[in-house]
């Protein structure tokens, strides 16, 4: 089963912009997963760019976290902790390029994301 394309450009207002914006910021925080999820499952019927987005930002955590969880085992083989390392620096400089997209009304296709949703 295919994951549904993105739409090609949805047209967001300023209230669904905020949202986008608010998904991003919840991950910043520390409700990575949960945050947005919430958003998303409440909003996502209303309005494409906000599945667009809810759906992307998803994808990179789970995806992420998974890569988190990988690095966590290889962690006793030393290599790990240069892993989580990176992760976390990758983590953080495209979770803002995401927040950015979202402030400009884009859906940033995160790279190195396994699309589950």
């Amino acid at each position: 089963m295919e994951a549904p394309s993105l739409p090609a450009n949805p047209i967001p207002t300023q209230d669904e912009k905020n949202l986008g914006i608010i998904m991003h910021v919840l991950s910043l925080c520390g409700f990575s997963l949960i945050g947005p999820l919430i958003v998303w499952l409440v909003k996502k019927d209303e309005s494409a760019f906000i599945d667009a987005q809810g759906r992307e930002l998803l994808n990179f955590q789970l995806s992420f976290l998974i890569y988190a969880i990988v690095s966590g085992i290889l962690c006793l083989i030393l290599i790990g902790f240069v892993l989580l390392a990176v992760l976390a620096a990758l983590w953080l400089v495209f979770t803002i390029i995401g927040l950015v997209k979202a402030t400009e009304g884009k859906v940033y296709k995160f790279p190195l994301t396994v699309r589950m949703l």
